[in-house]
């Protein structure tokens, strides 16, 4: 039997899932926490990637190992290979300001035609999130660890590097090894996924020079070896890499409902939106992955169970128990403010109250609407870029919910696929790590439940829709 390792370096925490090569079949695992904040420094990742890995049973019997990881995170390397100051996770707003500065920038005081011209150059428009904006806000912050920097990496990257056993005291000849892919590279803001190169000219005026970057690897090409002799893959962001864990190809659109929700496609063609709502990134087959986020799905589940005093298994069951479109009854889910669209002031309200649509079953079917209606726009933003959907795969803690599956049946109108769940992108490096091994990807099997397109409930949609607009895209 060959064995293969997937790594999950993701914010909270560090997975290793070990595969049967050949079938994917699951043999040992394990799994370290990470430090919370939204800086880290990188040796924490290393750490917990260690302890990981012996609660796995190790390496030593591993034939290739891949990364997927956070994206975004900022990791800036000395001369020596020694890491200056630690990482800028992708959930660290600080750099907020650099994007507005890098947009208007670029577009001469104009933002909208700075928009388009990121939108065009990269696919992404810089915000906080990207890494190039913490490049810019090193430079204006902190200029004297601006000036060290002779690498950028991304977290991903730095493991690998790690794994093939540089680090510190590495110098020239260890930075020049360091290997990344295109969905990775894709979501700094300086890589050009449509044209497979570095935008240099953007980091020799963000960072002030234009640092060693990694060499950005094929989907199936290797990037270095362990110590013990293990292929390693060119790793993937964490959204490519759930991506190829579920078997996502071109015509599917993922959508996760999390603590916040994300609806991704694999597509054929790269994306320009200026909009900023659409994220033009690369998927880890050679394909794009646009994609878009939203900042409310299961904290509204949880809120609204909360409120009734159920659990959120009566939660569902009191969903499934009332009609479609809730008697009337719609709830705007904004109670964080919104990303899609891009309401960040908005707020959550209740619409269509009456005395006999006031019940518990309505309101919990309309939270789960809400949440699907919401998603549903994230599918129209990813359509207007050319995506076709032509099935729904459904992941992330909601999407177990037999209330939820149903309903996206029925607003989506699309067939929905739910994989079991598990560790979908650490299962999607161990499969890159076969993949690396044998030339191509292997095909495995998984359970899933298959959930038919329902009669559609339009309706549900277009109410959703009109109140959107009405209270909000028209002020």
């Amino acid at each position: 039997m060959t064995l293969v390792a997937g790594i999950d370096s993701s914010t909270q925490s560090c997975k290793v899932v070990i595969r049967d090569a050949d079938t994917g079949a699951l043999i040992r695992s394990g799994r370290a926490s990470h430090p919370e904040g939204t800086e880290v420094d990188p040796e924490f990742w290393w750490i917990a990637l260690q302890e990981a890995i012996t609660q796995a049973g190790g390496l030593d019997d591993v034939a290739a190992i891949s990364v997927g990881g956070q994206q975004h995170g900022m990791v800036v390397l000395d001369a020596t290979g020694a890491v200056i100051r630690p990482a800028l996770l992708w959930n660290d707003t600080r750099s907020a300001q650099a994007a507005r500065d890098i947009i208007t920038e670029a577009g001469d005081g104009d933002n909208e035609a700075g928009a388009a011209y990121w939108a065009q150059r990269t696919g992404t428009l810089p915000v906080s999130s990207i890494t190039l904006t913490k490049l810019r806000w090193l430079k204006d912050n902190e200029p004297e660890n601006a000036a060290k920097v002779a690498a950028v990496c991304l977290p991903h990257d730095w493991l690998s590097w790690r794994l093939a056993g540089y680090g510190p005291g590495s110098g020239a000849e260890g930075l020049a090894t360091l290997g990344t892919d295109r969905s990775d590279a894709s979501g700094t803001g300086y890589y050009r996924a449509a044209e497979k190169s570095y935008d240099l000219k953007s980091l020799e005026q963000h960072l002030g020079h234009a640092p060693i970057l990694p060499t950005v690897a094929g989907p199936l090409e290797s990037i270095g070896r362990t110590a013990t002799g293990a292929l390693i893959g060119p790793g993937a962001g964490d959204n490519a890499a759930a991506g190829l864990g579920v078997g996502a190809t071109v015509g599917d659109v993922v959508m996760s409902l999390g603590t916040s929700g994300t609806v991704f496609a694999v597509a054929d063609t790269p994306s320009v939106d200026t909009s900023g709502l659409v994220a033009g990134f690369a998927d880890a087959t050679g394909n794009y992955l646009p994609l878009v986020c939203t900042l409310n799905a299961t904290r509204i589940f949880d809120a609204t169970a909360n409120l009734l005093r159920v659990s959120l298994a009566e939660l569902n069951d009191l969903a499934l128990s009332a009609t479609p479109g809730s008697d009337g009854l719609t709830l705007l889910p904004y109670f964080d403010g919104e990303r899609t669209p891009n309401l960040p002031d908005a707020t959550g309200s209740l619409h269509g109250i009456t005395r006999a649509n006031y019940t518990a079953p309505n309101l919990a079917r309309s939270a789960v609407e809400a949440i699907i209606c919401s998603l549903a726009d994230g599918l129209r933003a990813l359509e207007a870029q050319g995506v076709q959907a032509q099935r729904i795969i459904l992941v992330g803690g909601g999407a177990q919910s037999t209330a939820v599956q149903q309903i996206a049946a029925q607003v989506l109108g699309l067939p929905i696929i739910v994989p079991a769940p598990g560790e979908y992108v650490a299962d999607g490096a161990a499969r890159q790590a076969a993949g690396v091994l044998s030339g191509a990807f292997p095909q495995w099997t998984q359970d899933s439940t298959e959930v038919p397109a329902a009669e559609a409930t339009p309706h549900v949609l277009e109410r959703y829709r009109s109140l959107v607009s009405s209270q909000w895209l028209e002020k």
